[in-house]
């Protein structure tokens, strides 16, 4: 058990450093990063993926190459179109209603972005939930003059996301209701969505990732936690083994962090990632290692859930 903390570069999702663990197994290492507010239940999912990581391995890959977004925080339009400008990816996602934001400050960072990645590149924006159907379905109309490829999570449940898809034109992509349900596959059911947004930590692993792909019937994106390169491999892993795979994927987020604990960090180059597994680097992962009792009490919680549901 290895607990790390690297500082973000900005701001995101209210955190300023990633922690987590590194564990060791005979299949290599696994990464257990649950975010704060998670508690020991929704914690277990990490664990069980951190586990398949460390103990059994992945499924074969079906391509080598992953196409990705870059990420754009809520940061400035300056700074928003700098960041897409130097990513050399041709899609970008924007990250909108930041807390203590407005909507103004939401369509200048589209438009920067829009404005850096070109007429023929993609842009798609995430609220994690942060609207109400009202609000979305008016802020989803006047975004779309950039041109969206689709909206993600624009309200918390699924049935506001299901009422704001029946009245605006552009895709509906669920994740915080794919990720963070009891049952994940409702989204299909309640009409919800157009896309499933998929990320290995929160789902219990590669092969529990991949069995939920196949019961929604959605096309996939898969997206990252802000993961280190060992749990960013784990999304590679999964986006290498989907059977189809038409969108670009959220996986090139090591940026948004100052370090990393692989000798080879996973980082995106002209816009694909390659398909492998990094190795930890023992000097590097020693920068950012810590002695934090707290993260051996959220395994031993997630590990006891587990427990309990045989897994």
């Amino acid at each position: 058990m290895r607990v790390f903390s690297i500082p973000m570069r900005t701001r995101f999702r209210g955190v300023t450093r990633r922690e987590g663990v590194l564990v060791r197994g005979p299949a290599g290492w696994g990464e257990f990063s649950p975010f704060a507010e998670y508690g020991p239940a929704e914690s277990a999912r990490w664990l069980a993926a951190a586990r398949e990581a460390a103990f059994q391995g992945w499924p074969e890959p079906v391509r080598d190459r992953i196409p990705v977004n870059v990420t754009v925080p809520a940061v400035g339009p300056e700074q928003a179109f700098a960041m897409v400008r130097a990513s050399g990816c041709a899609t970008a996602k924007v990250k909108v209603a930041e807390r203590g934001q407005g909507d103004v400050d939401d369509l200048a960072r589209v438009e920067a972005v829009r404005a850096a990645i070109g007429p023929a590149g993609k842009v798609r924006v995430d609220v994690n939930g942060g609207w109400d159907v009202e609000h979305a379905v008016r802020m989803v109309r006047e975004l779309d003059r950039f041109g969206l490829e689709y909206v993600e999570q624009p309200c918390a449940t699924l049935e506001e996301l299901a009422a704001v898809r029946r009245r605006v034109d552009v895709p509906v992509a669920a994740d915080e209701s794919i990720r963070r349900a009891e049952d994940p596959l409702r989204v299909r059911a309640a009409g919800a969505a157009d896309i499933a947004v998929l990320k290995v930590q929160p789902l219990g692993g590669v092969r529990a990732a991949l069995k939920v792909a196949e019961a929604t019937g959605l096309p996939v994106v898969v997206s990252s936690a802000v993961e280190t390169s060992v749990g960013l491999a784990a999304g590679v892993a999964l986006a290498a083994a989907l059977p189809e795979l038409p969108y670009a994927c959220g996986l090139a987020t090591l940026s948004l962090l100052e370090g990393d604990v692989a000798a080879e960090p996973l980082r995106a180059e002209g816009g694909v990632l390659p398909v492998r597994r990094p190795a930890v680097d023992e000097a590097a992962l020693a920068r950012y290692e810590i002695d934090d009792e707290g993260w051996r009490r959220r395994m031993d919680g997630a590990a006891a859930v587990l427990d309990r549901v045989g897994r």
